[in-house]
């Protein structure tokens, strides 16, 4: 397993029941997870002190509860800064487990010694675009979600990027690639991170056991002669890494490197366990 234990903002204090109790900053929230299936003791002190509740509904998603949580506030990662909210379904505007893969390919692109133009898909409030233009890349950032792109860009002047080598986009991120494809532009590192159900900027559906394996042989022909890397991330999970190695690994059989997977995770404070966060395959140039 990949786990994103660098973190100095960020923890898992404890998880139980269905629920994790995460400090985020100078904030303590609990939220659901879906792996969190066991029925450990809630002793941790923060399982009643807490700023944020995000409280499931059994009709389908929920609601939030607070306690002196403000309406935004910053958490940091190296040099990188993330403007957080609690929104709809849960979520504050960052996957904290990402931050082993951020580690993975920003040492590539560091130690590339060469431009590198970096194509991030489905890329959210921009932590993986963010990570690879401090490690030096170009990036074009593209996600179907308006808010989601000005988040990003949000995201960009708090760390310092705002004027980083990074084309903003709006856009479909399948229909986005096929165009590329027909400009003949391409890229030596390729990032997507897909949801397992999504609508684009017009209404089109995405379904990602459908629609992944098209996708990342579309991108293949986008890669350039001399790639670096090709990172894909599925929160999904009836995708087992496995399965990302091999769809991975046929479609870049050709190419000389080396493709692996495995779950991602992070450390849970009060037991030293890992709580799984999905997978990731990644294909590098580099044996």
């Amino acid at each position: 397993m990949w786990i994103a234990d660098q973190w100095k903002d960020y923890e898992i204090i404890d998880c139980s029941n269905g629920e994790k109790l995460e400090r985020w900053g100078d904030y303590t929230l609990i939220r659901p997870d879906p792996q969190v299936i066991w029925d450990f003791p809630k002793e941790a002190p923060g399982w009643k002190r807490w700023n944020g509740h995000y409280h499931r509904s059994k009709k389908g998603g929920g609601e939030w509860e607070f306690s002196r949580l403000p309406e935004q506030w910053q958490i940091h990662y190296g040099s990188l800064t993330f403007n957080l909210k609690p929104f709809n379904f849960k979520h504050t505007g960052l996957f904290p487990e990402q931050a082993a893969n951020w580690d993975w390919f920003s040492k590539l692109i560091q130690d590339e010694g060469r431009p590198v133009k970096v194509l991030n898909l489905f890329a959210y409030t921009g932590g993986a675009t963010l990570a690879a233009a401090a490690a030096g890349a170009q990036v074009t950032h593209v996600d179907a979600s308006k808010g989601m792109v000005s988040w990003a860009k949000e995201n960009a002047v708090s760390s310092g990027l705002k004027d980083a080598p990074v084309r903003w986009l709006v856009d479909d991120c399948v229909k986005f690639v096929e165009r590329e494809i027909r400009r003949g532009n391409v890229y030596d590192a390729i990032i997507m991170d897909p949801p397992s159900y999504g609508r684009g900027p017009k209404g089109e559906v995405w379904k990602i056991e459908d629609m992944i394996h098209p996708l990342i042989r579309l991108c293949t022909q986008i890669l350039s002669e001399n790639a670096l890397f090709f990172l894909v991330n599925s929160y999904t999970t009836g995708l087992a890494p496995a399965v990302l190695t091999y769809m991975i690994g046929a479609e870049l059989k050709n190419r000389a490197g080396h493709v692996e997977s495995q779950e991602i995770g992070l450390p849970v404070k009060s037991t030293g366990l890992i709580l799984p966060c999905g997978a990731s395959g990644r294909w590098s140039a580099k044996l």
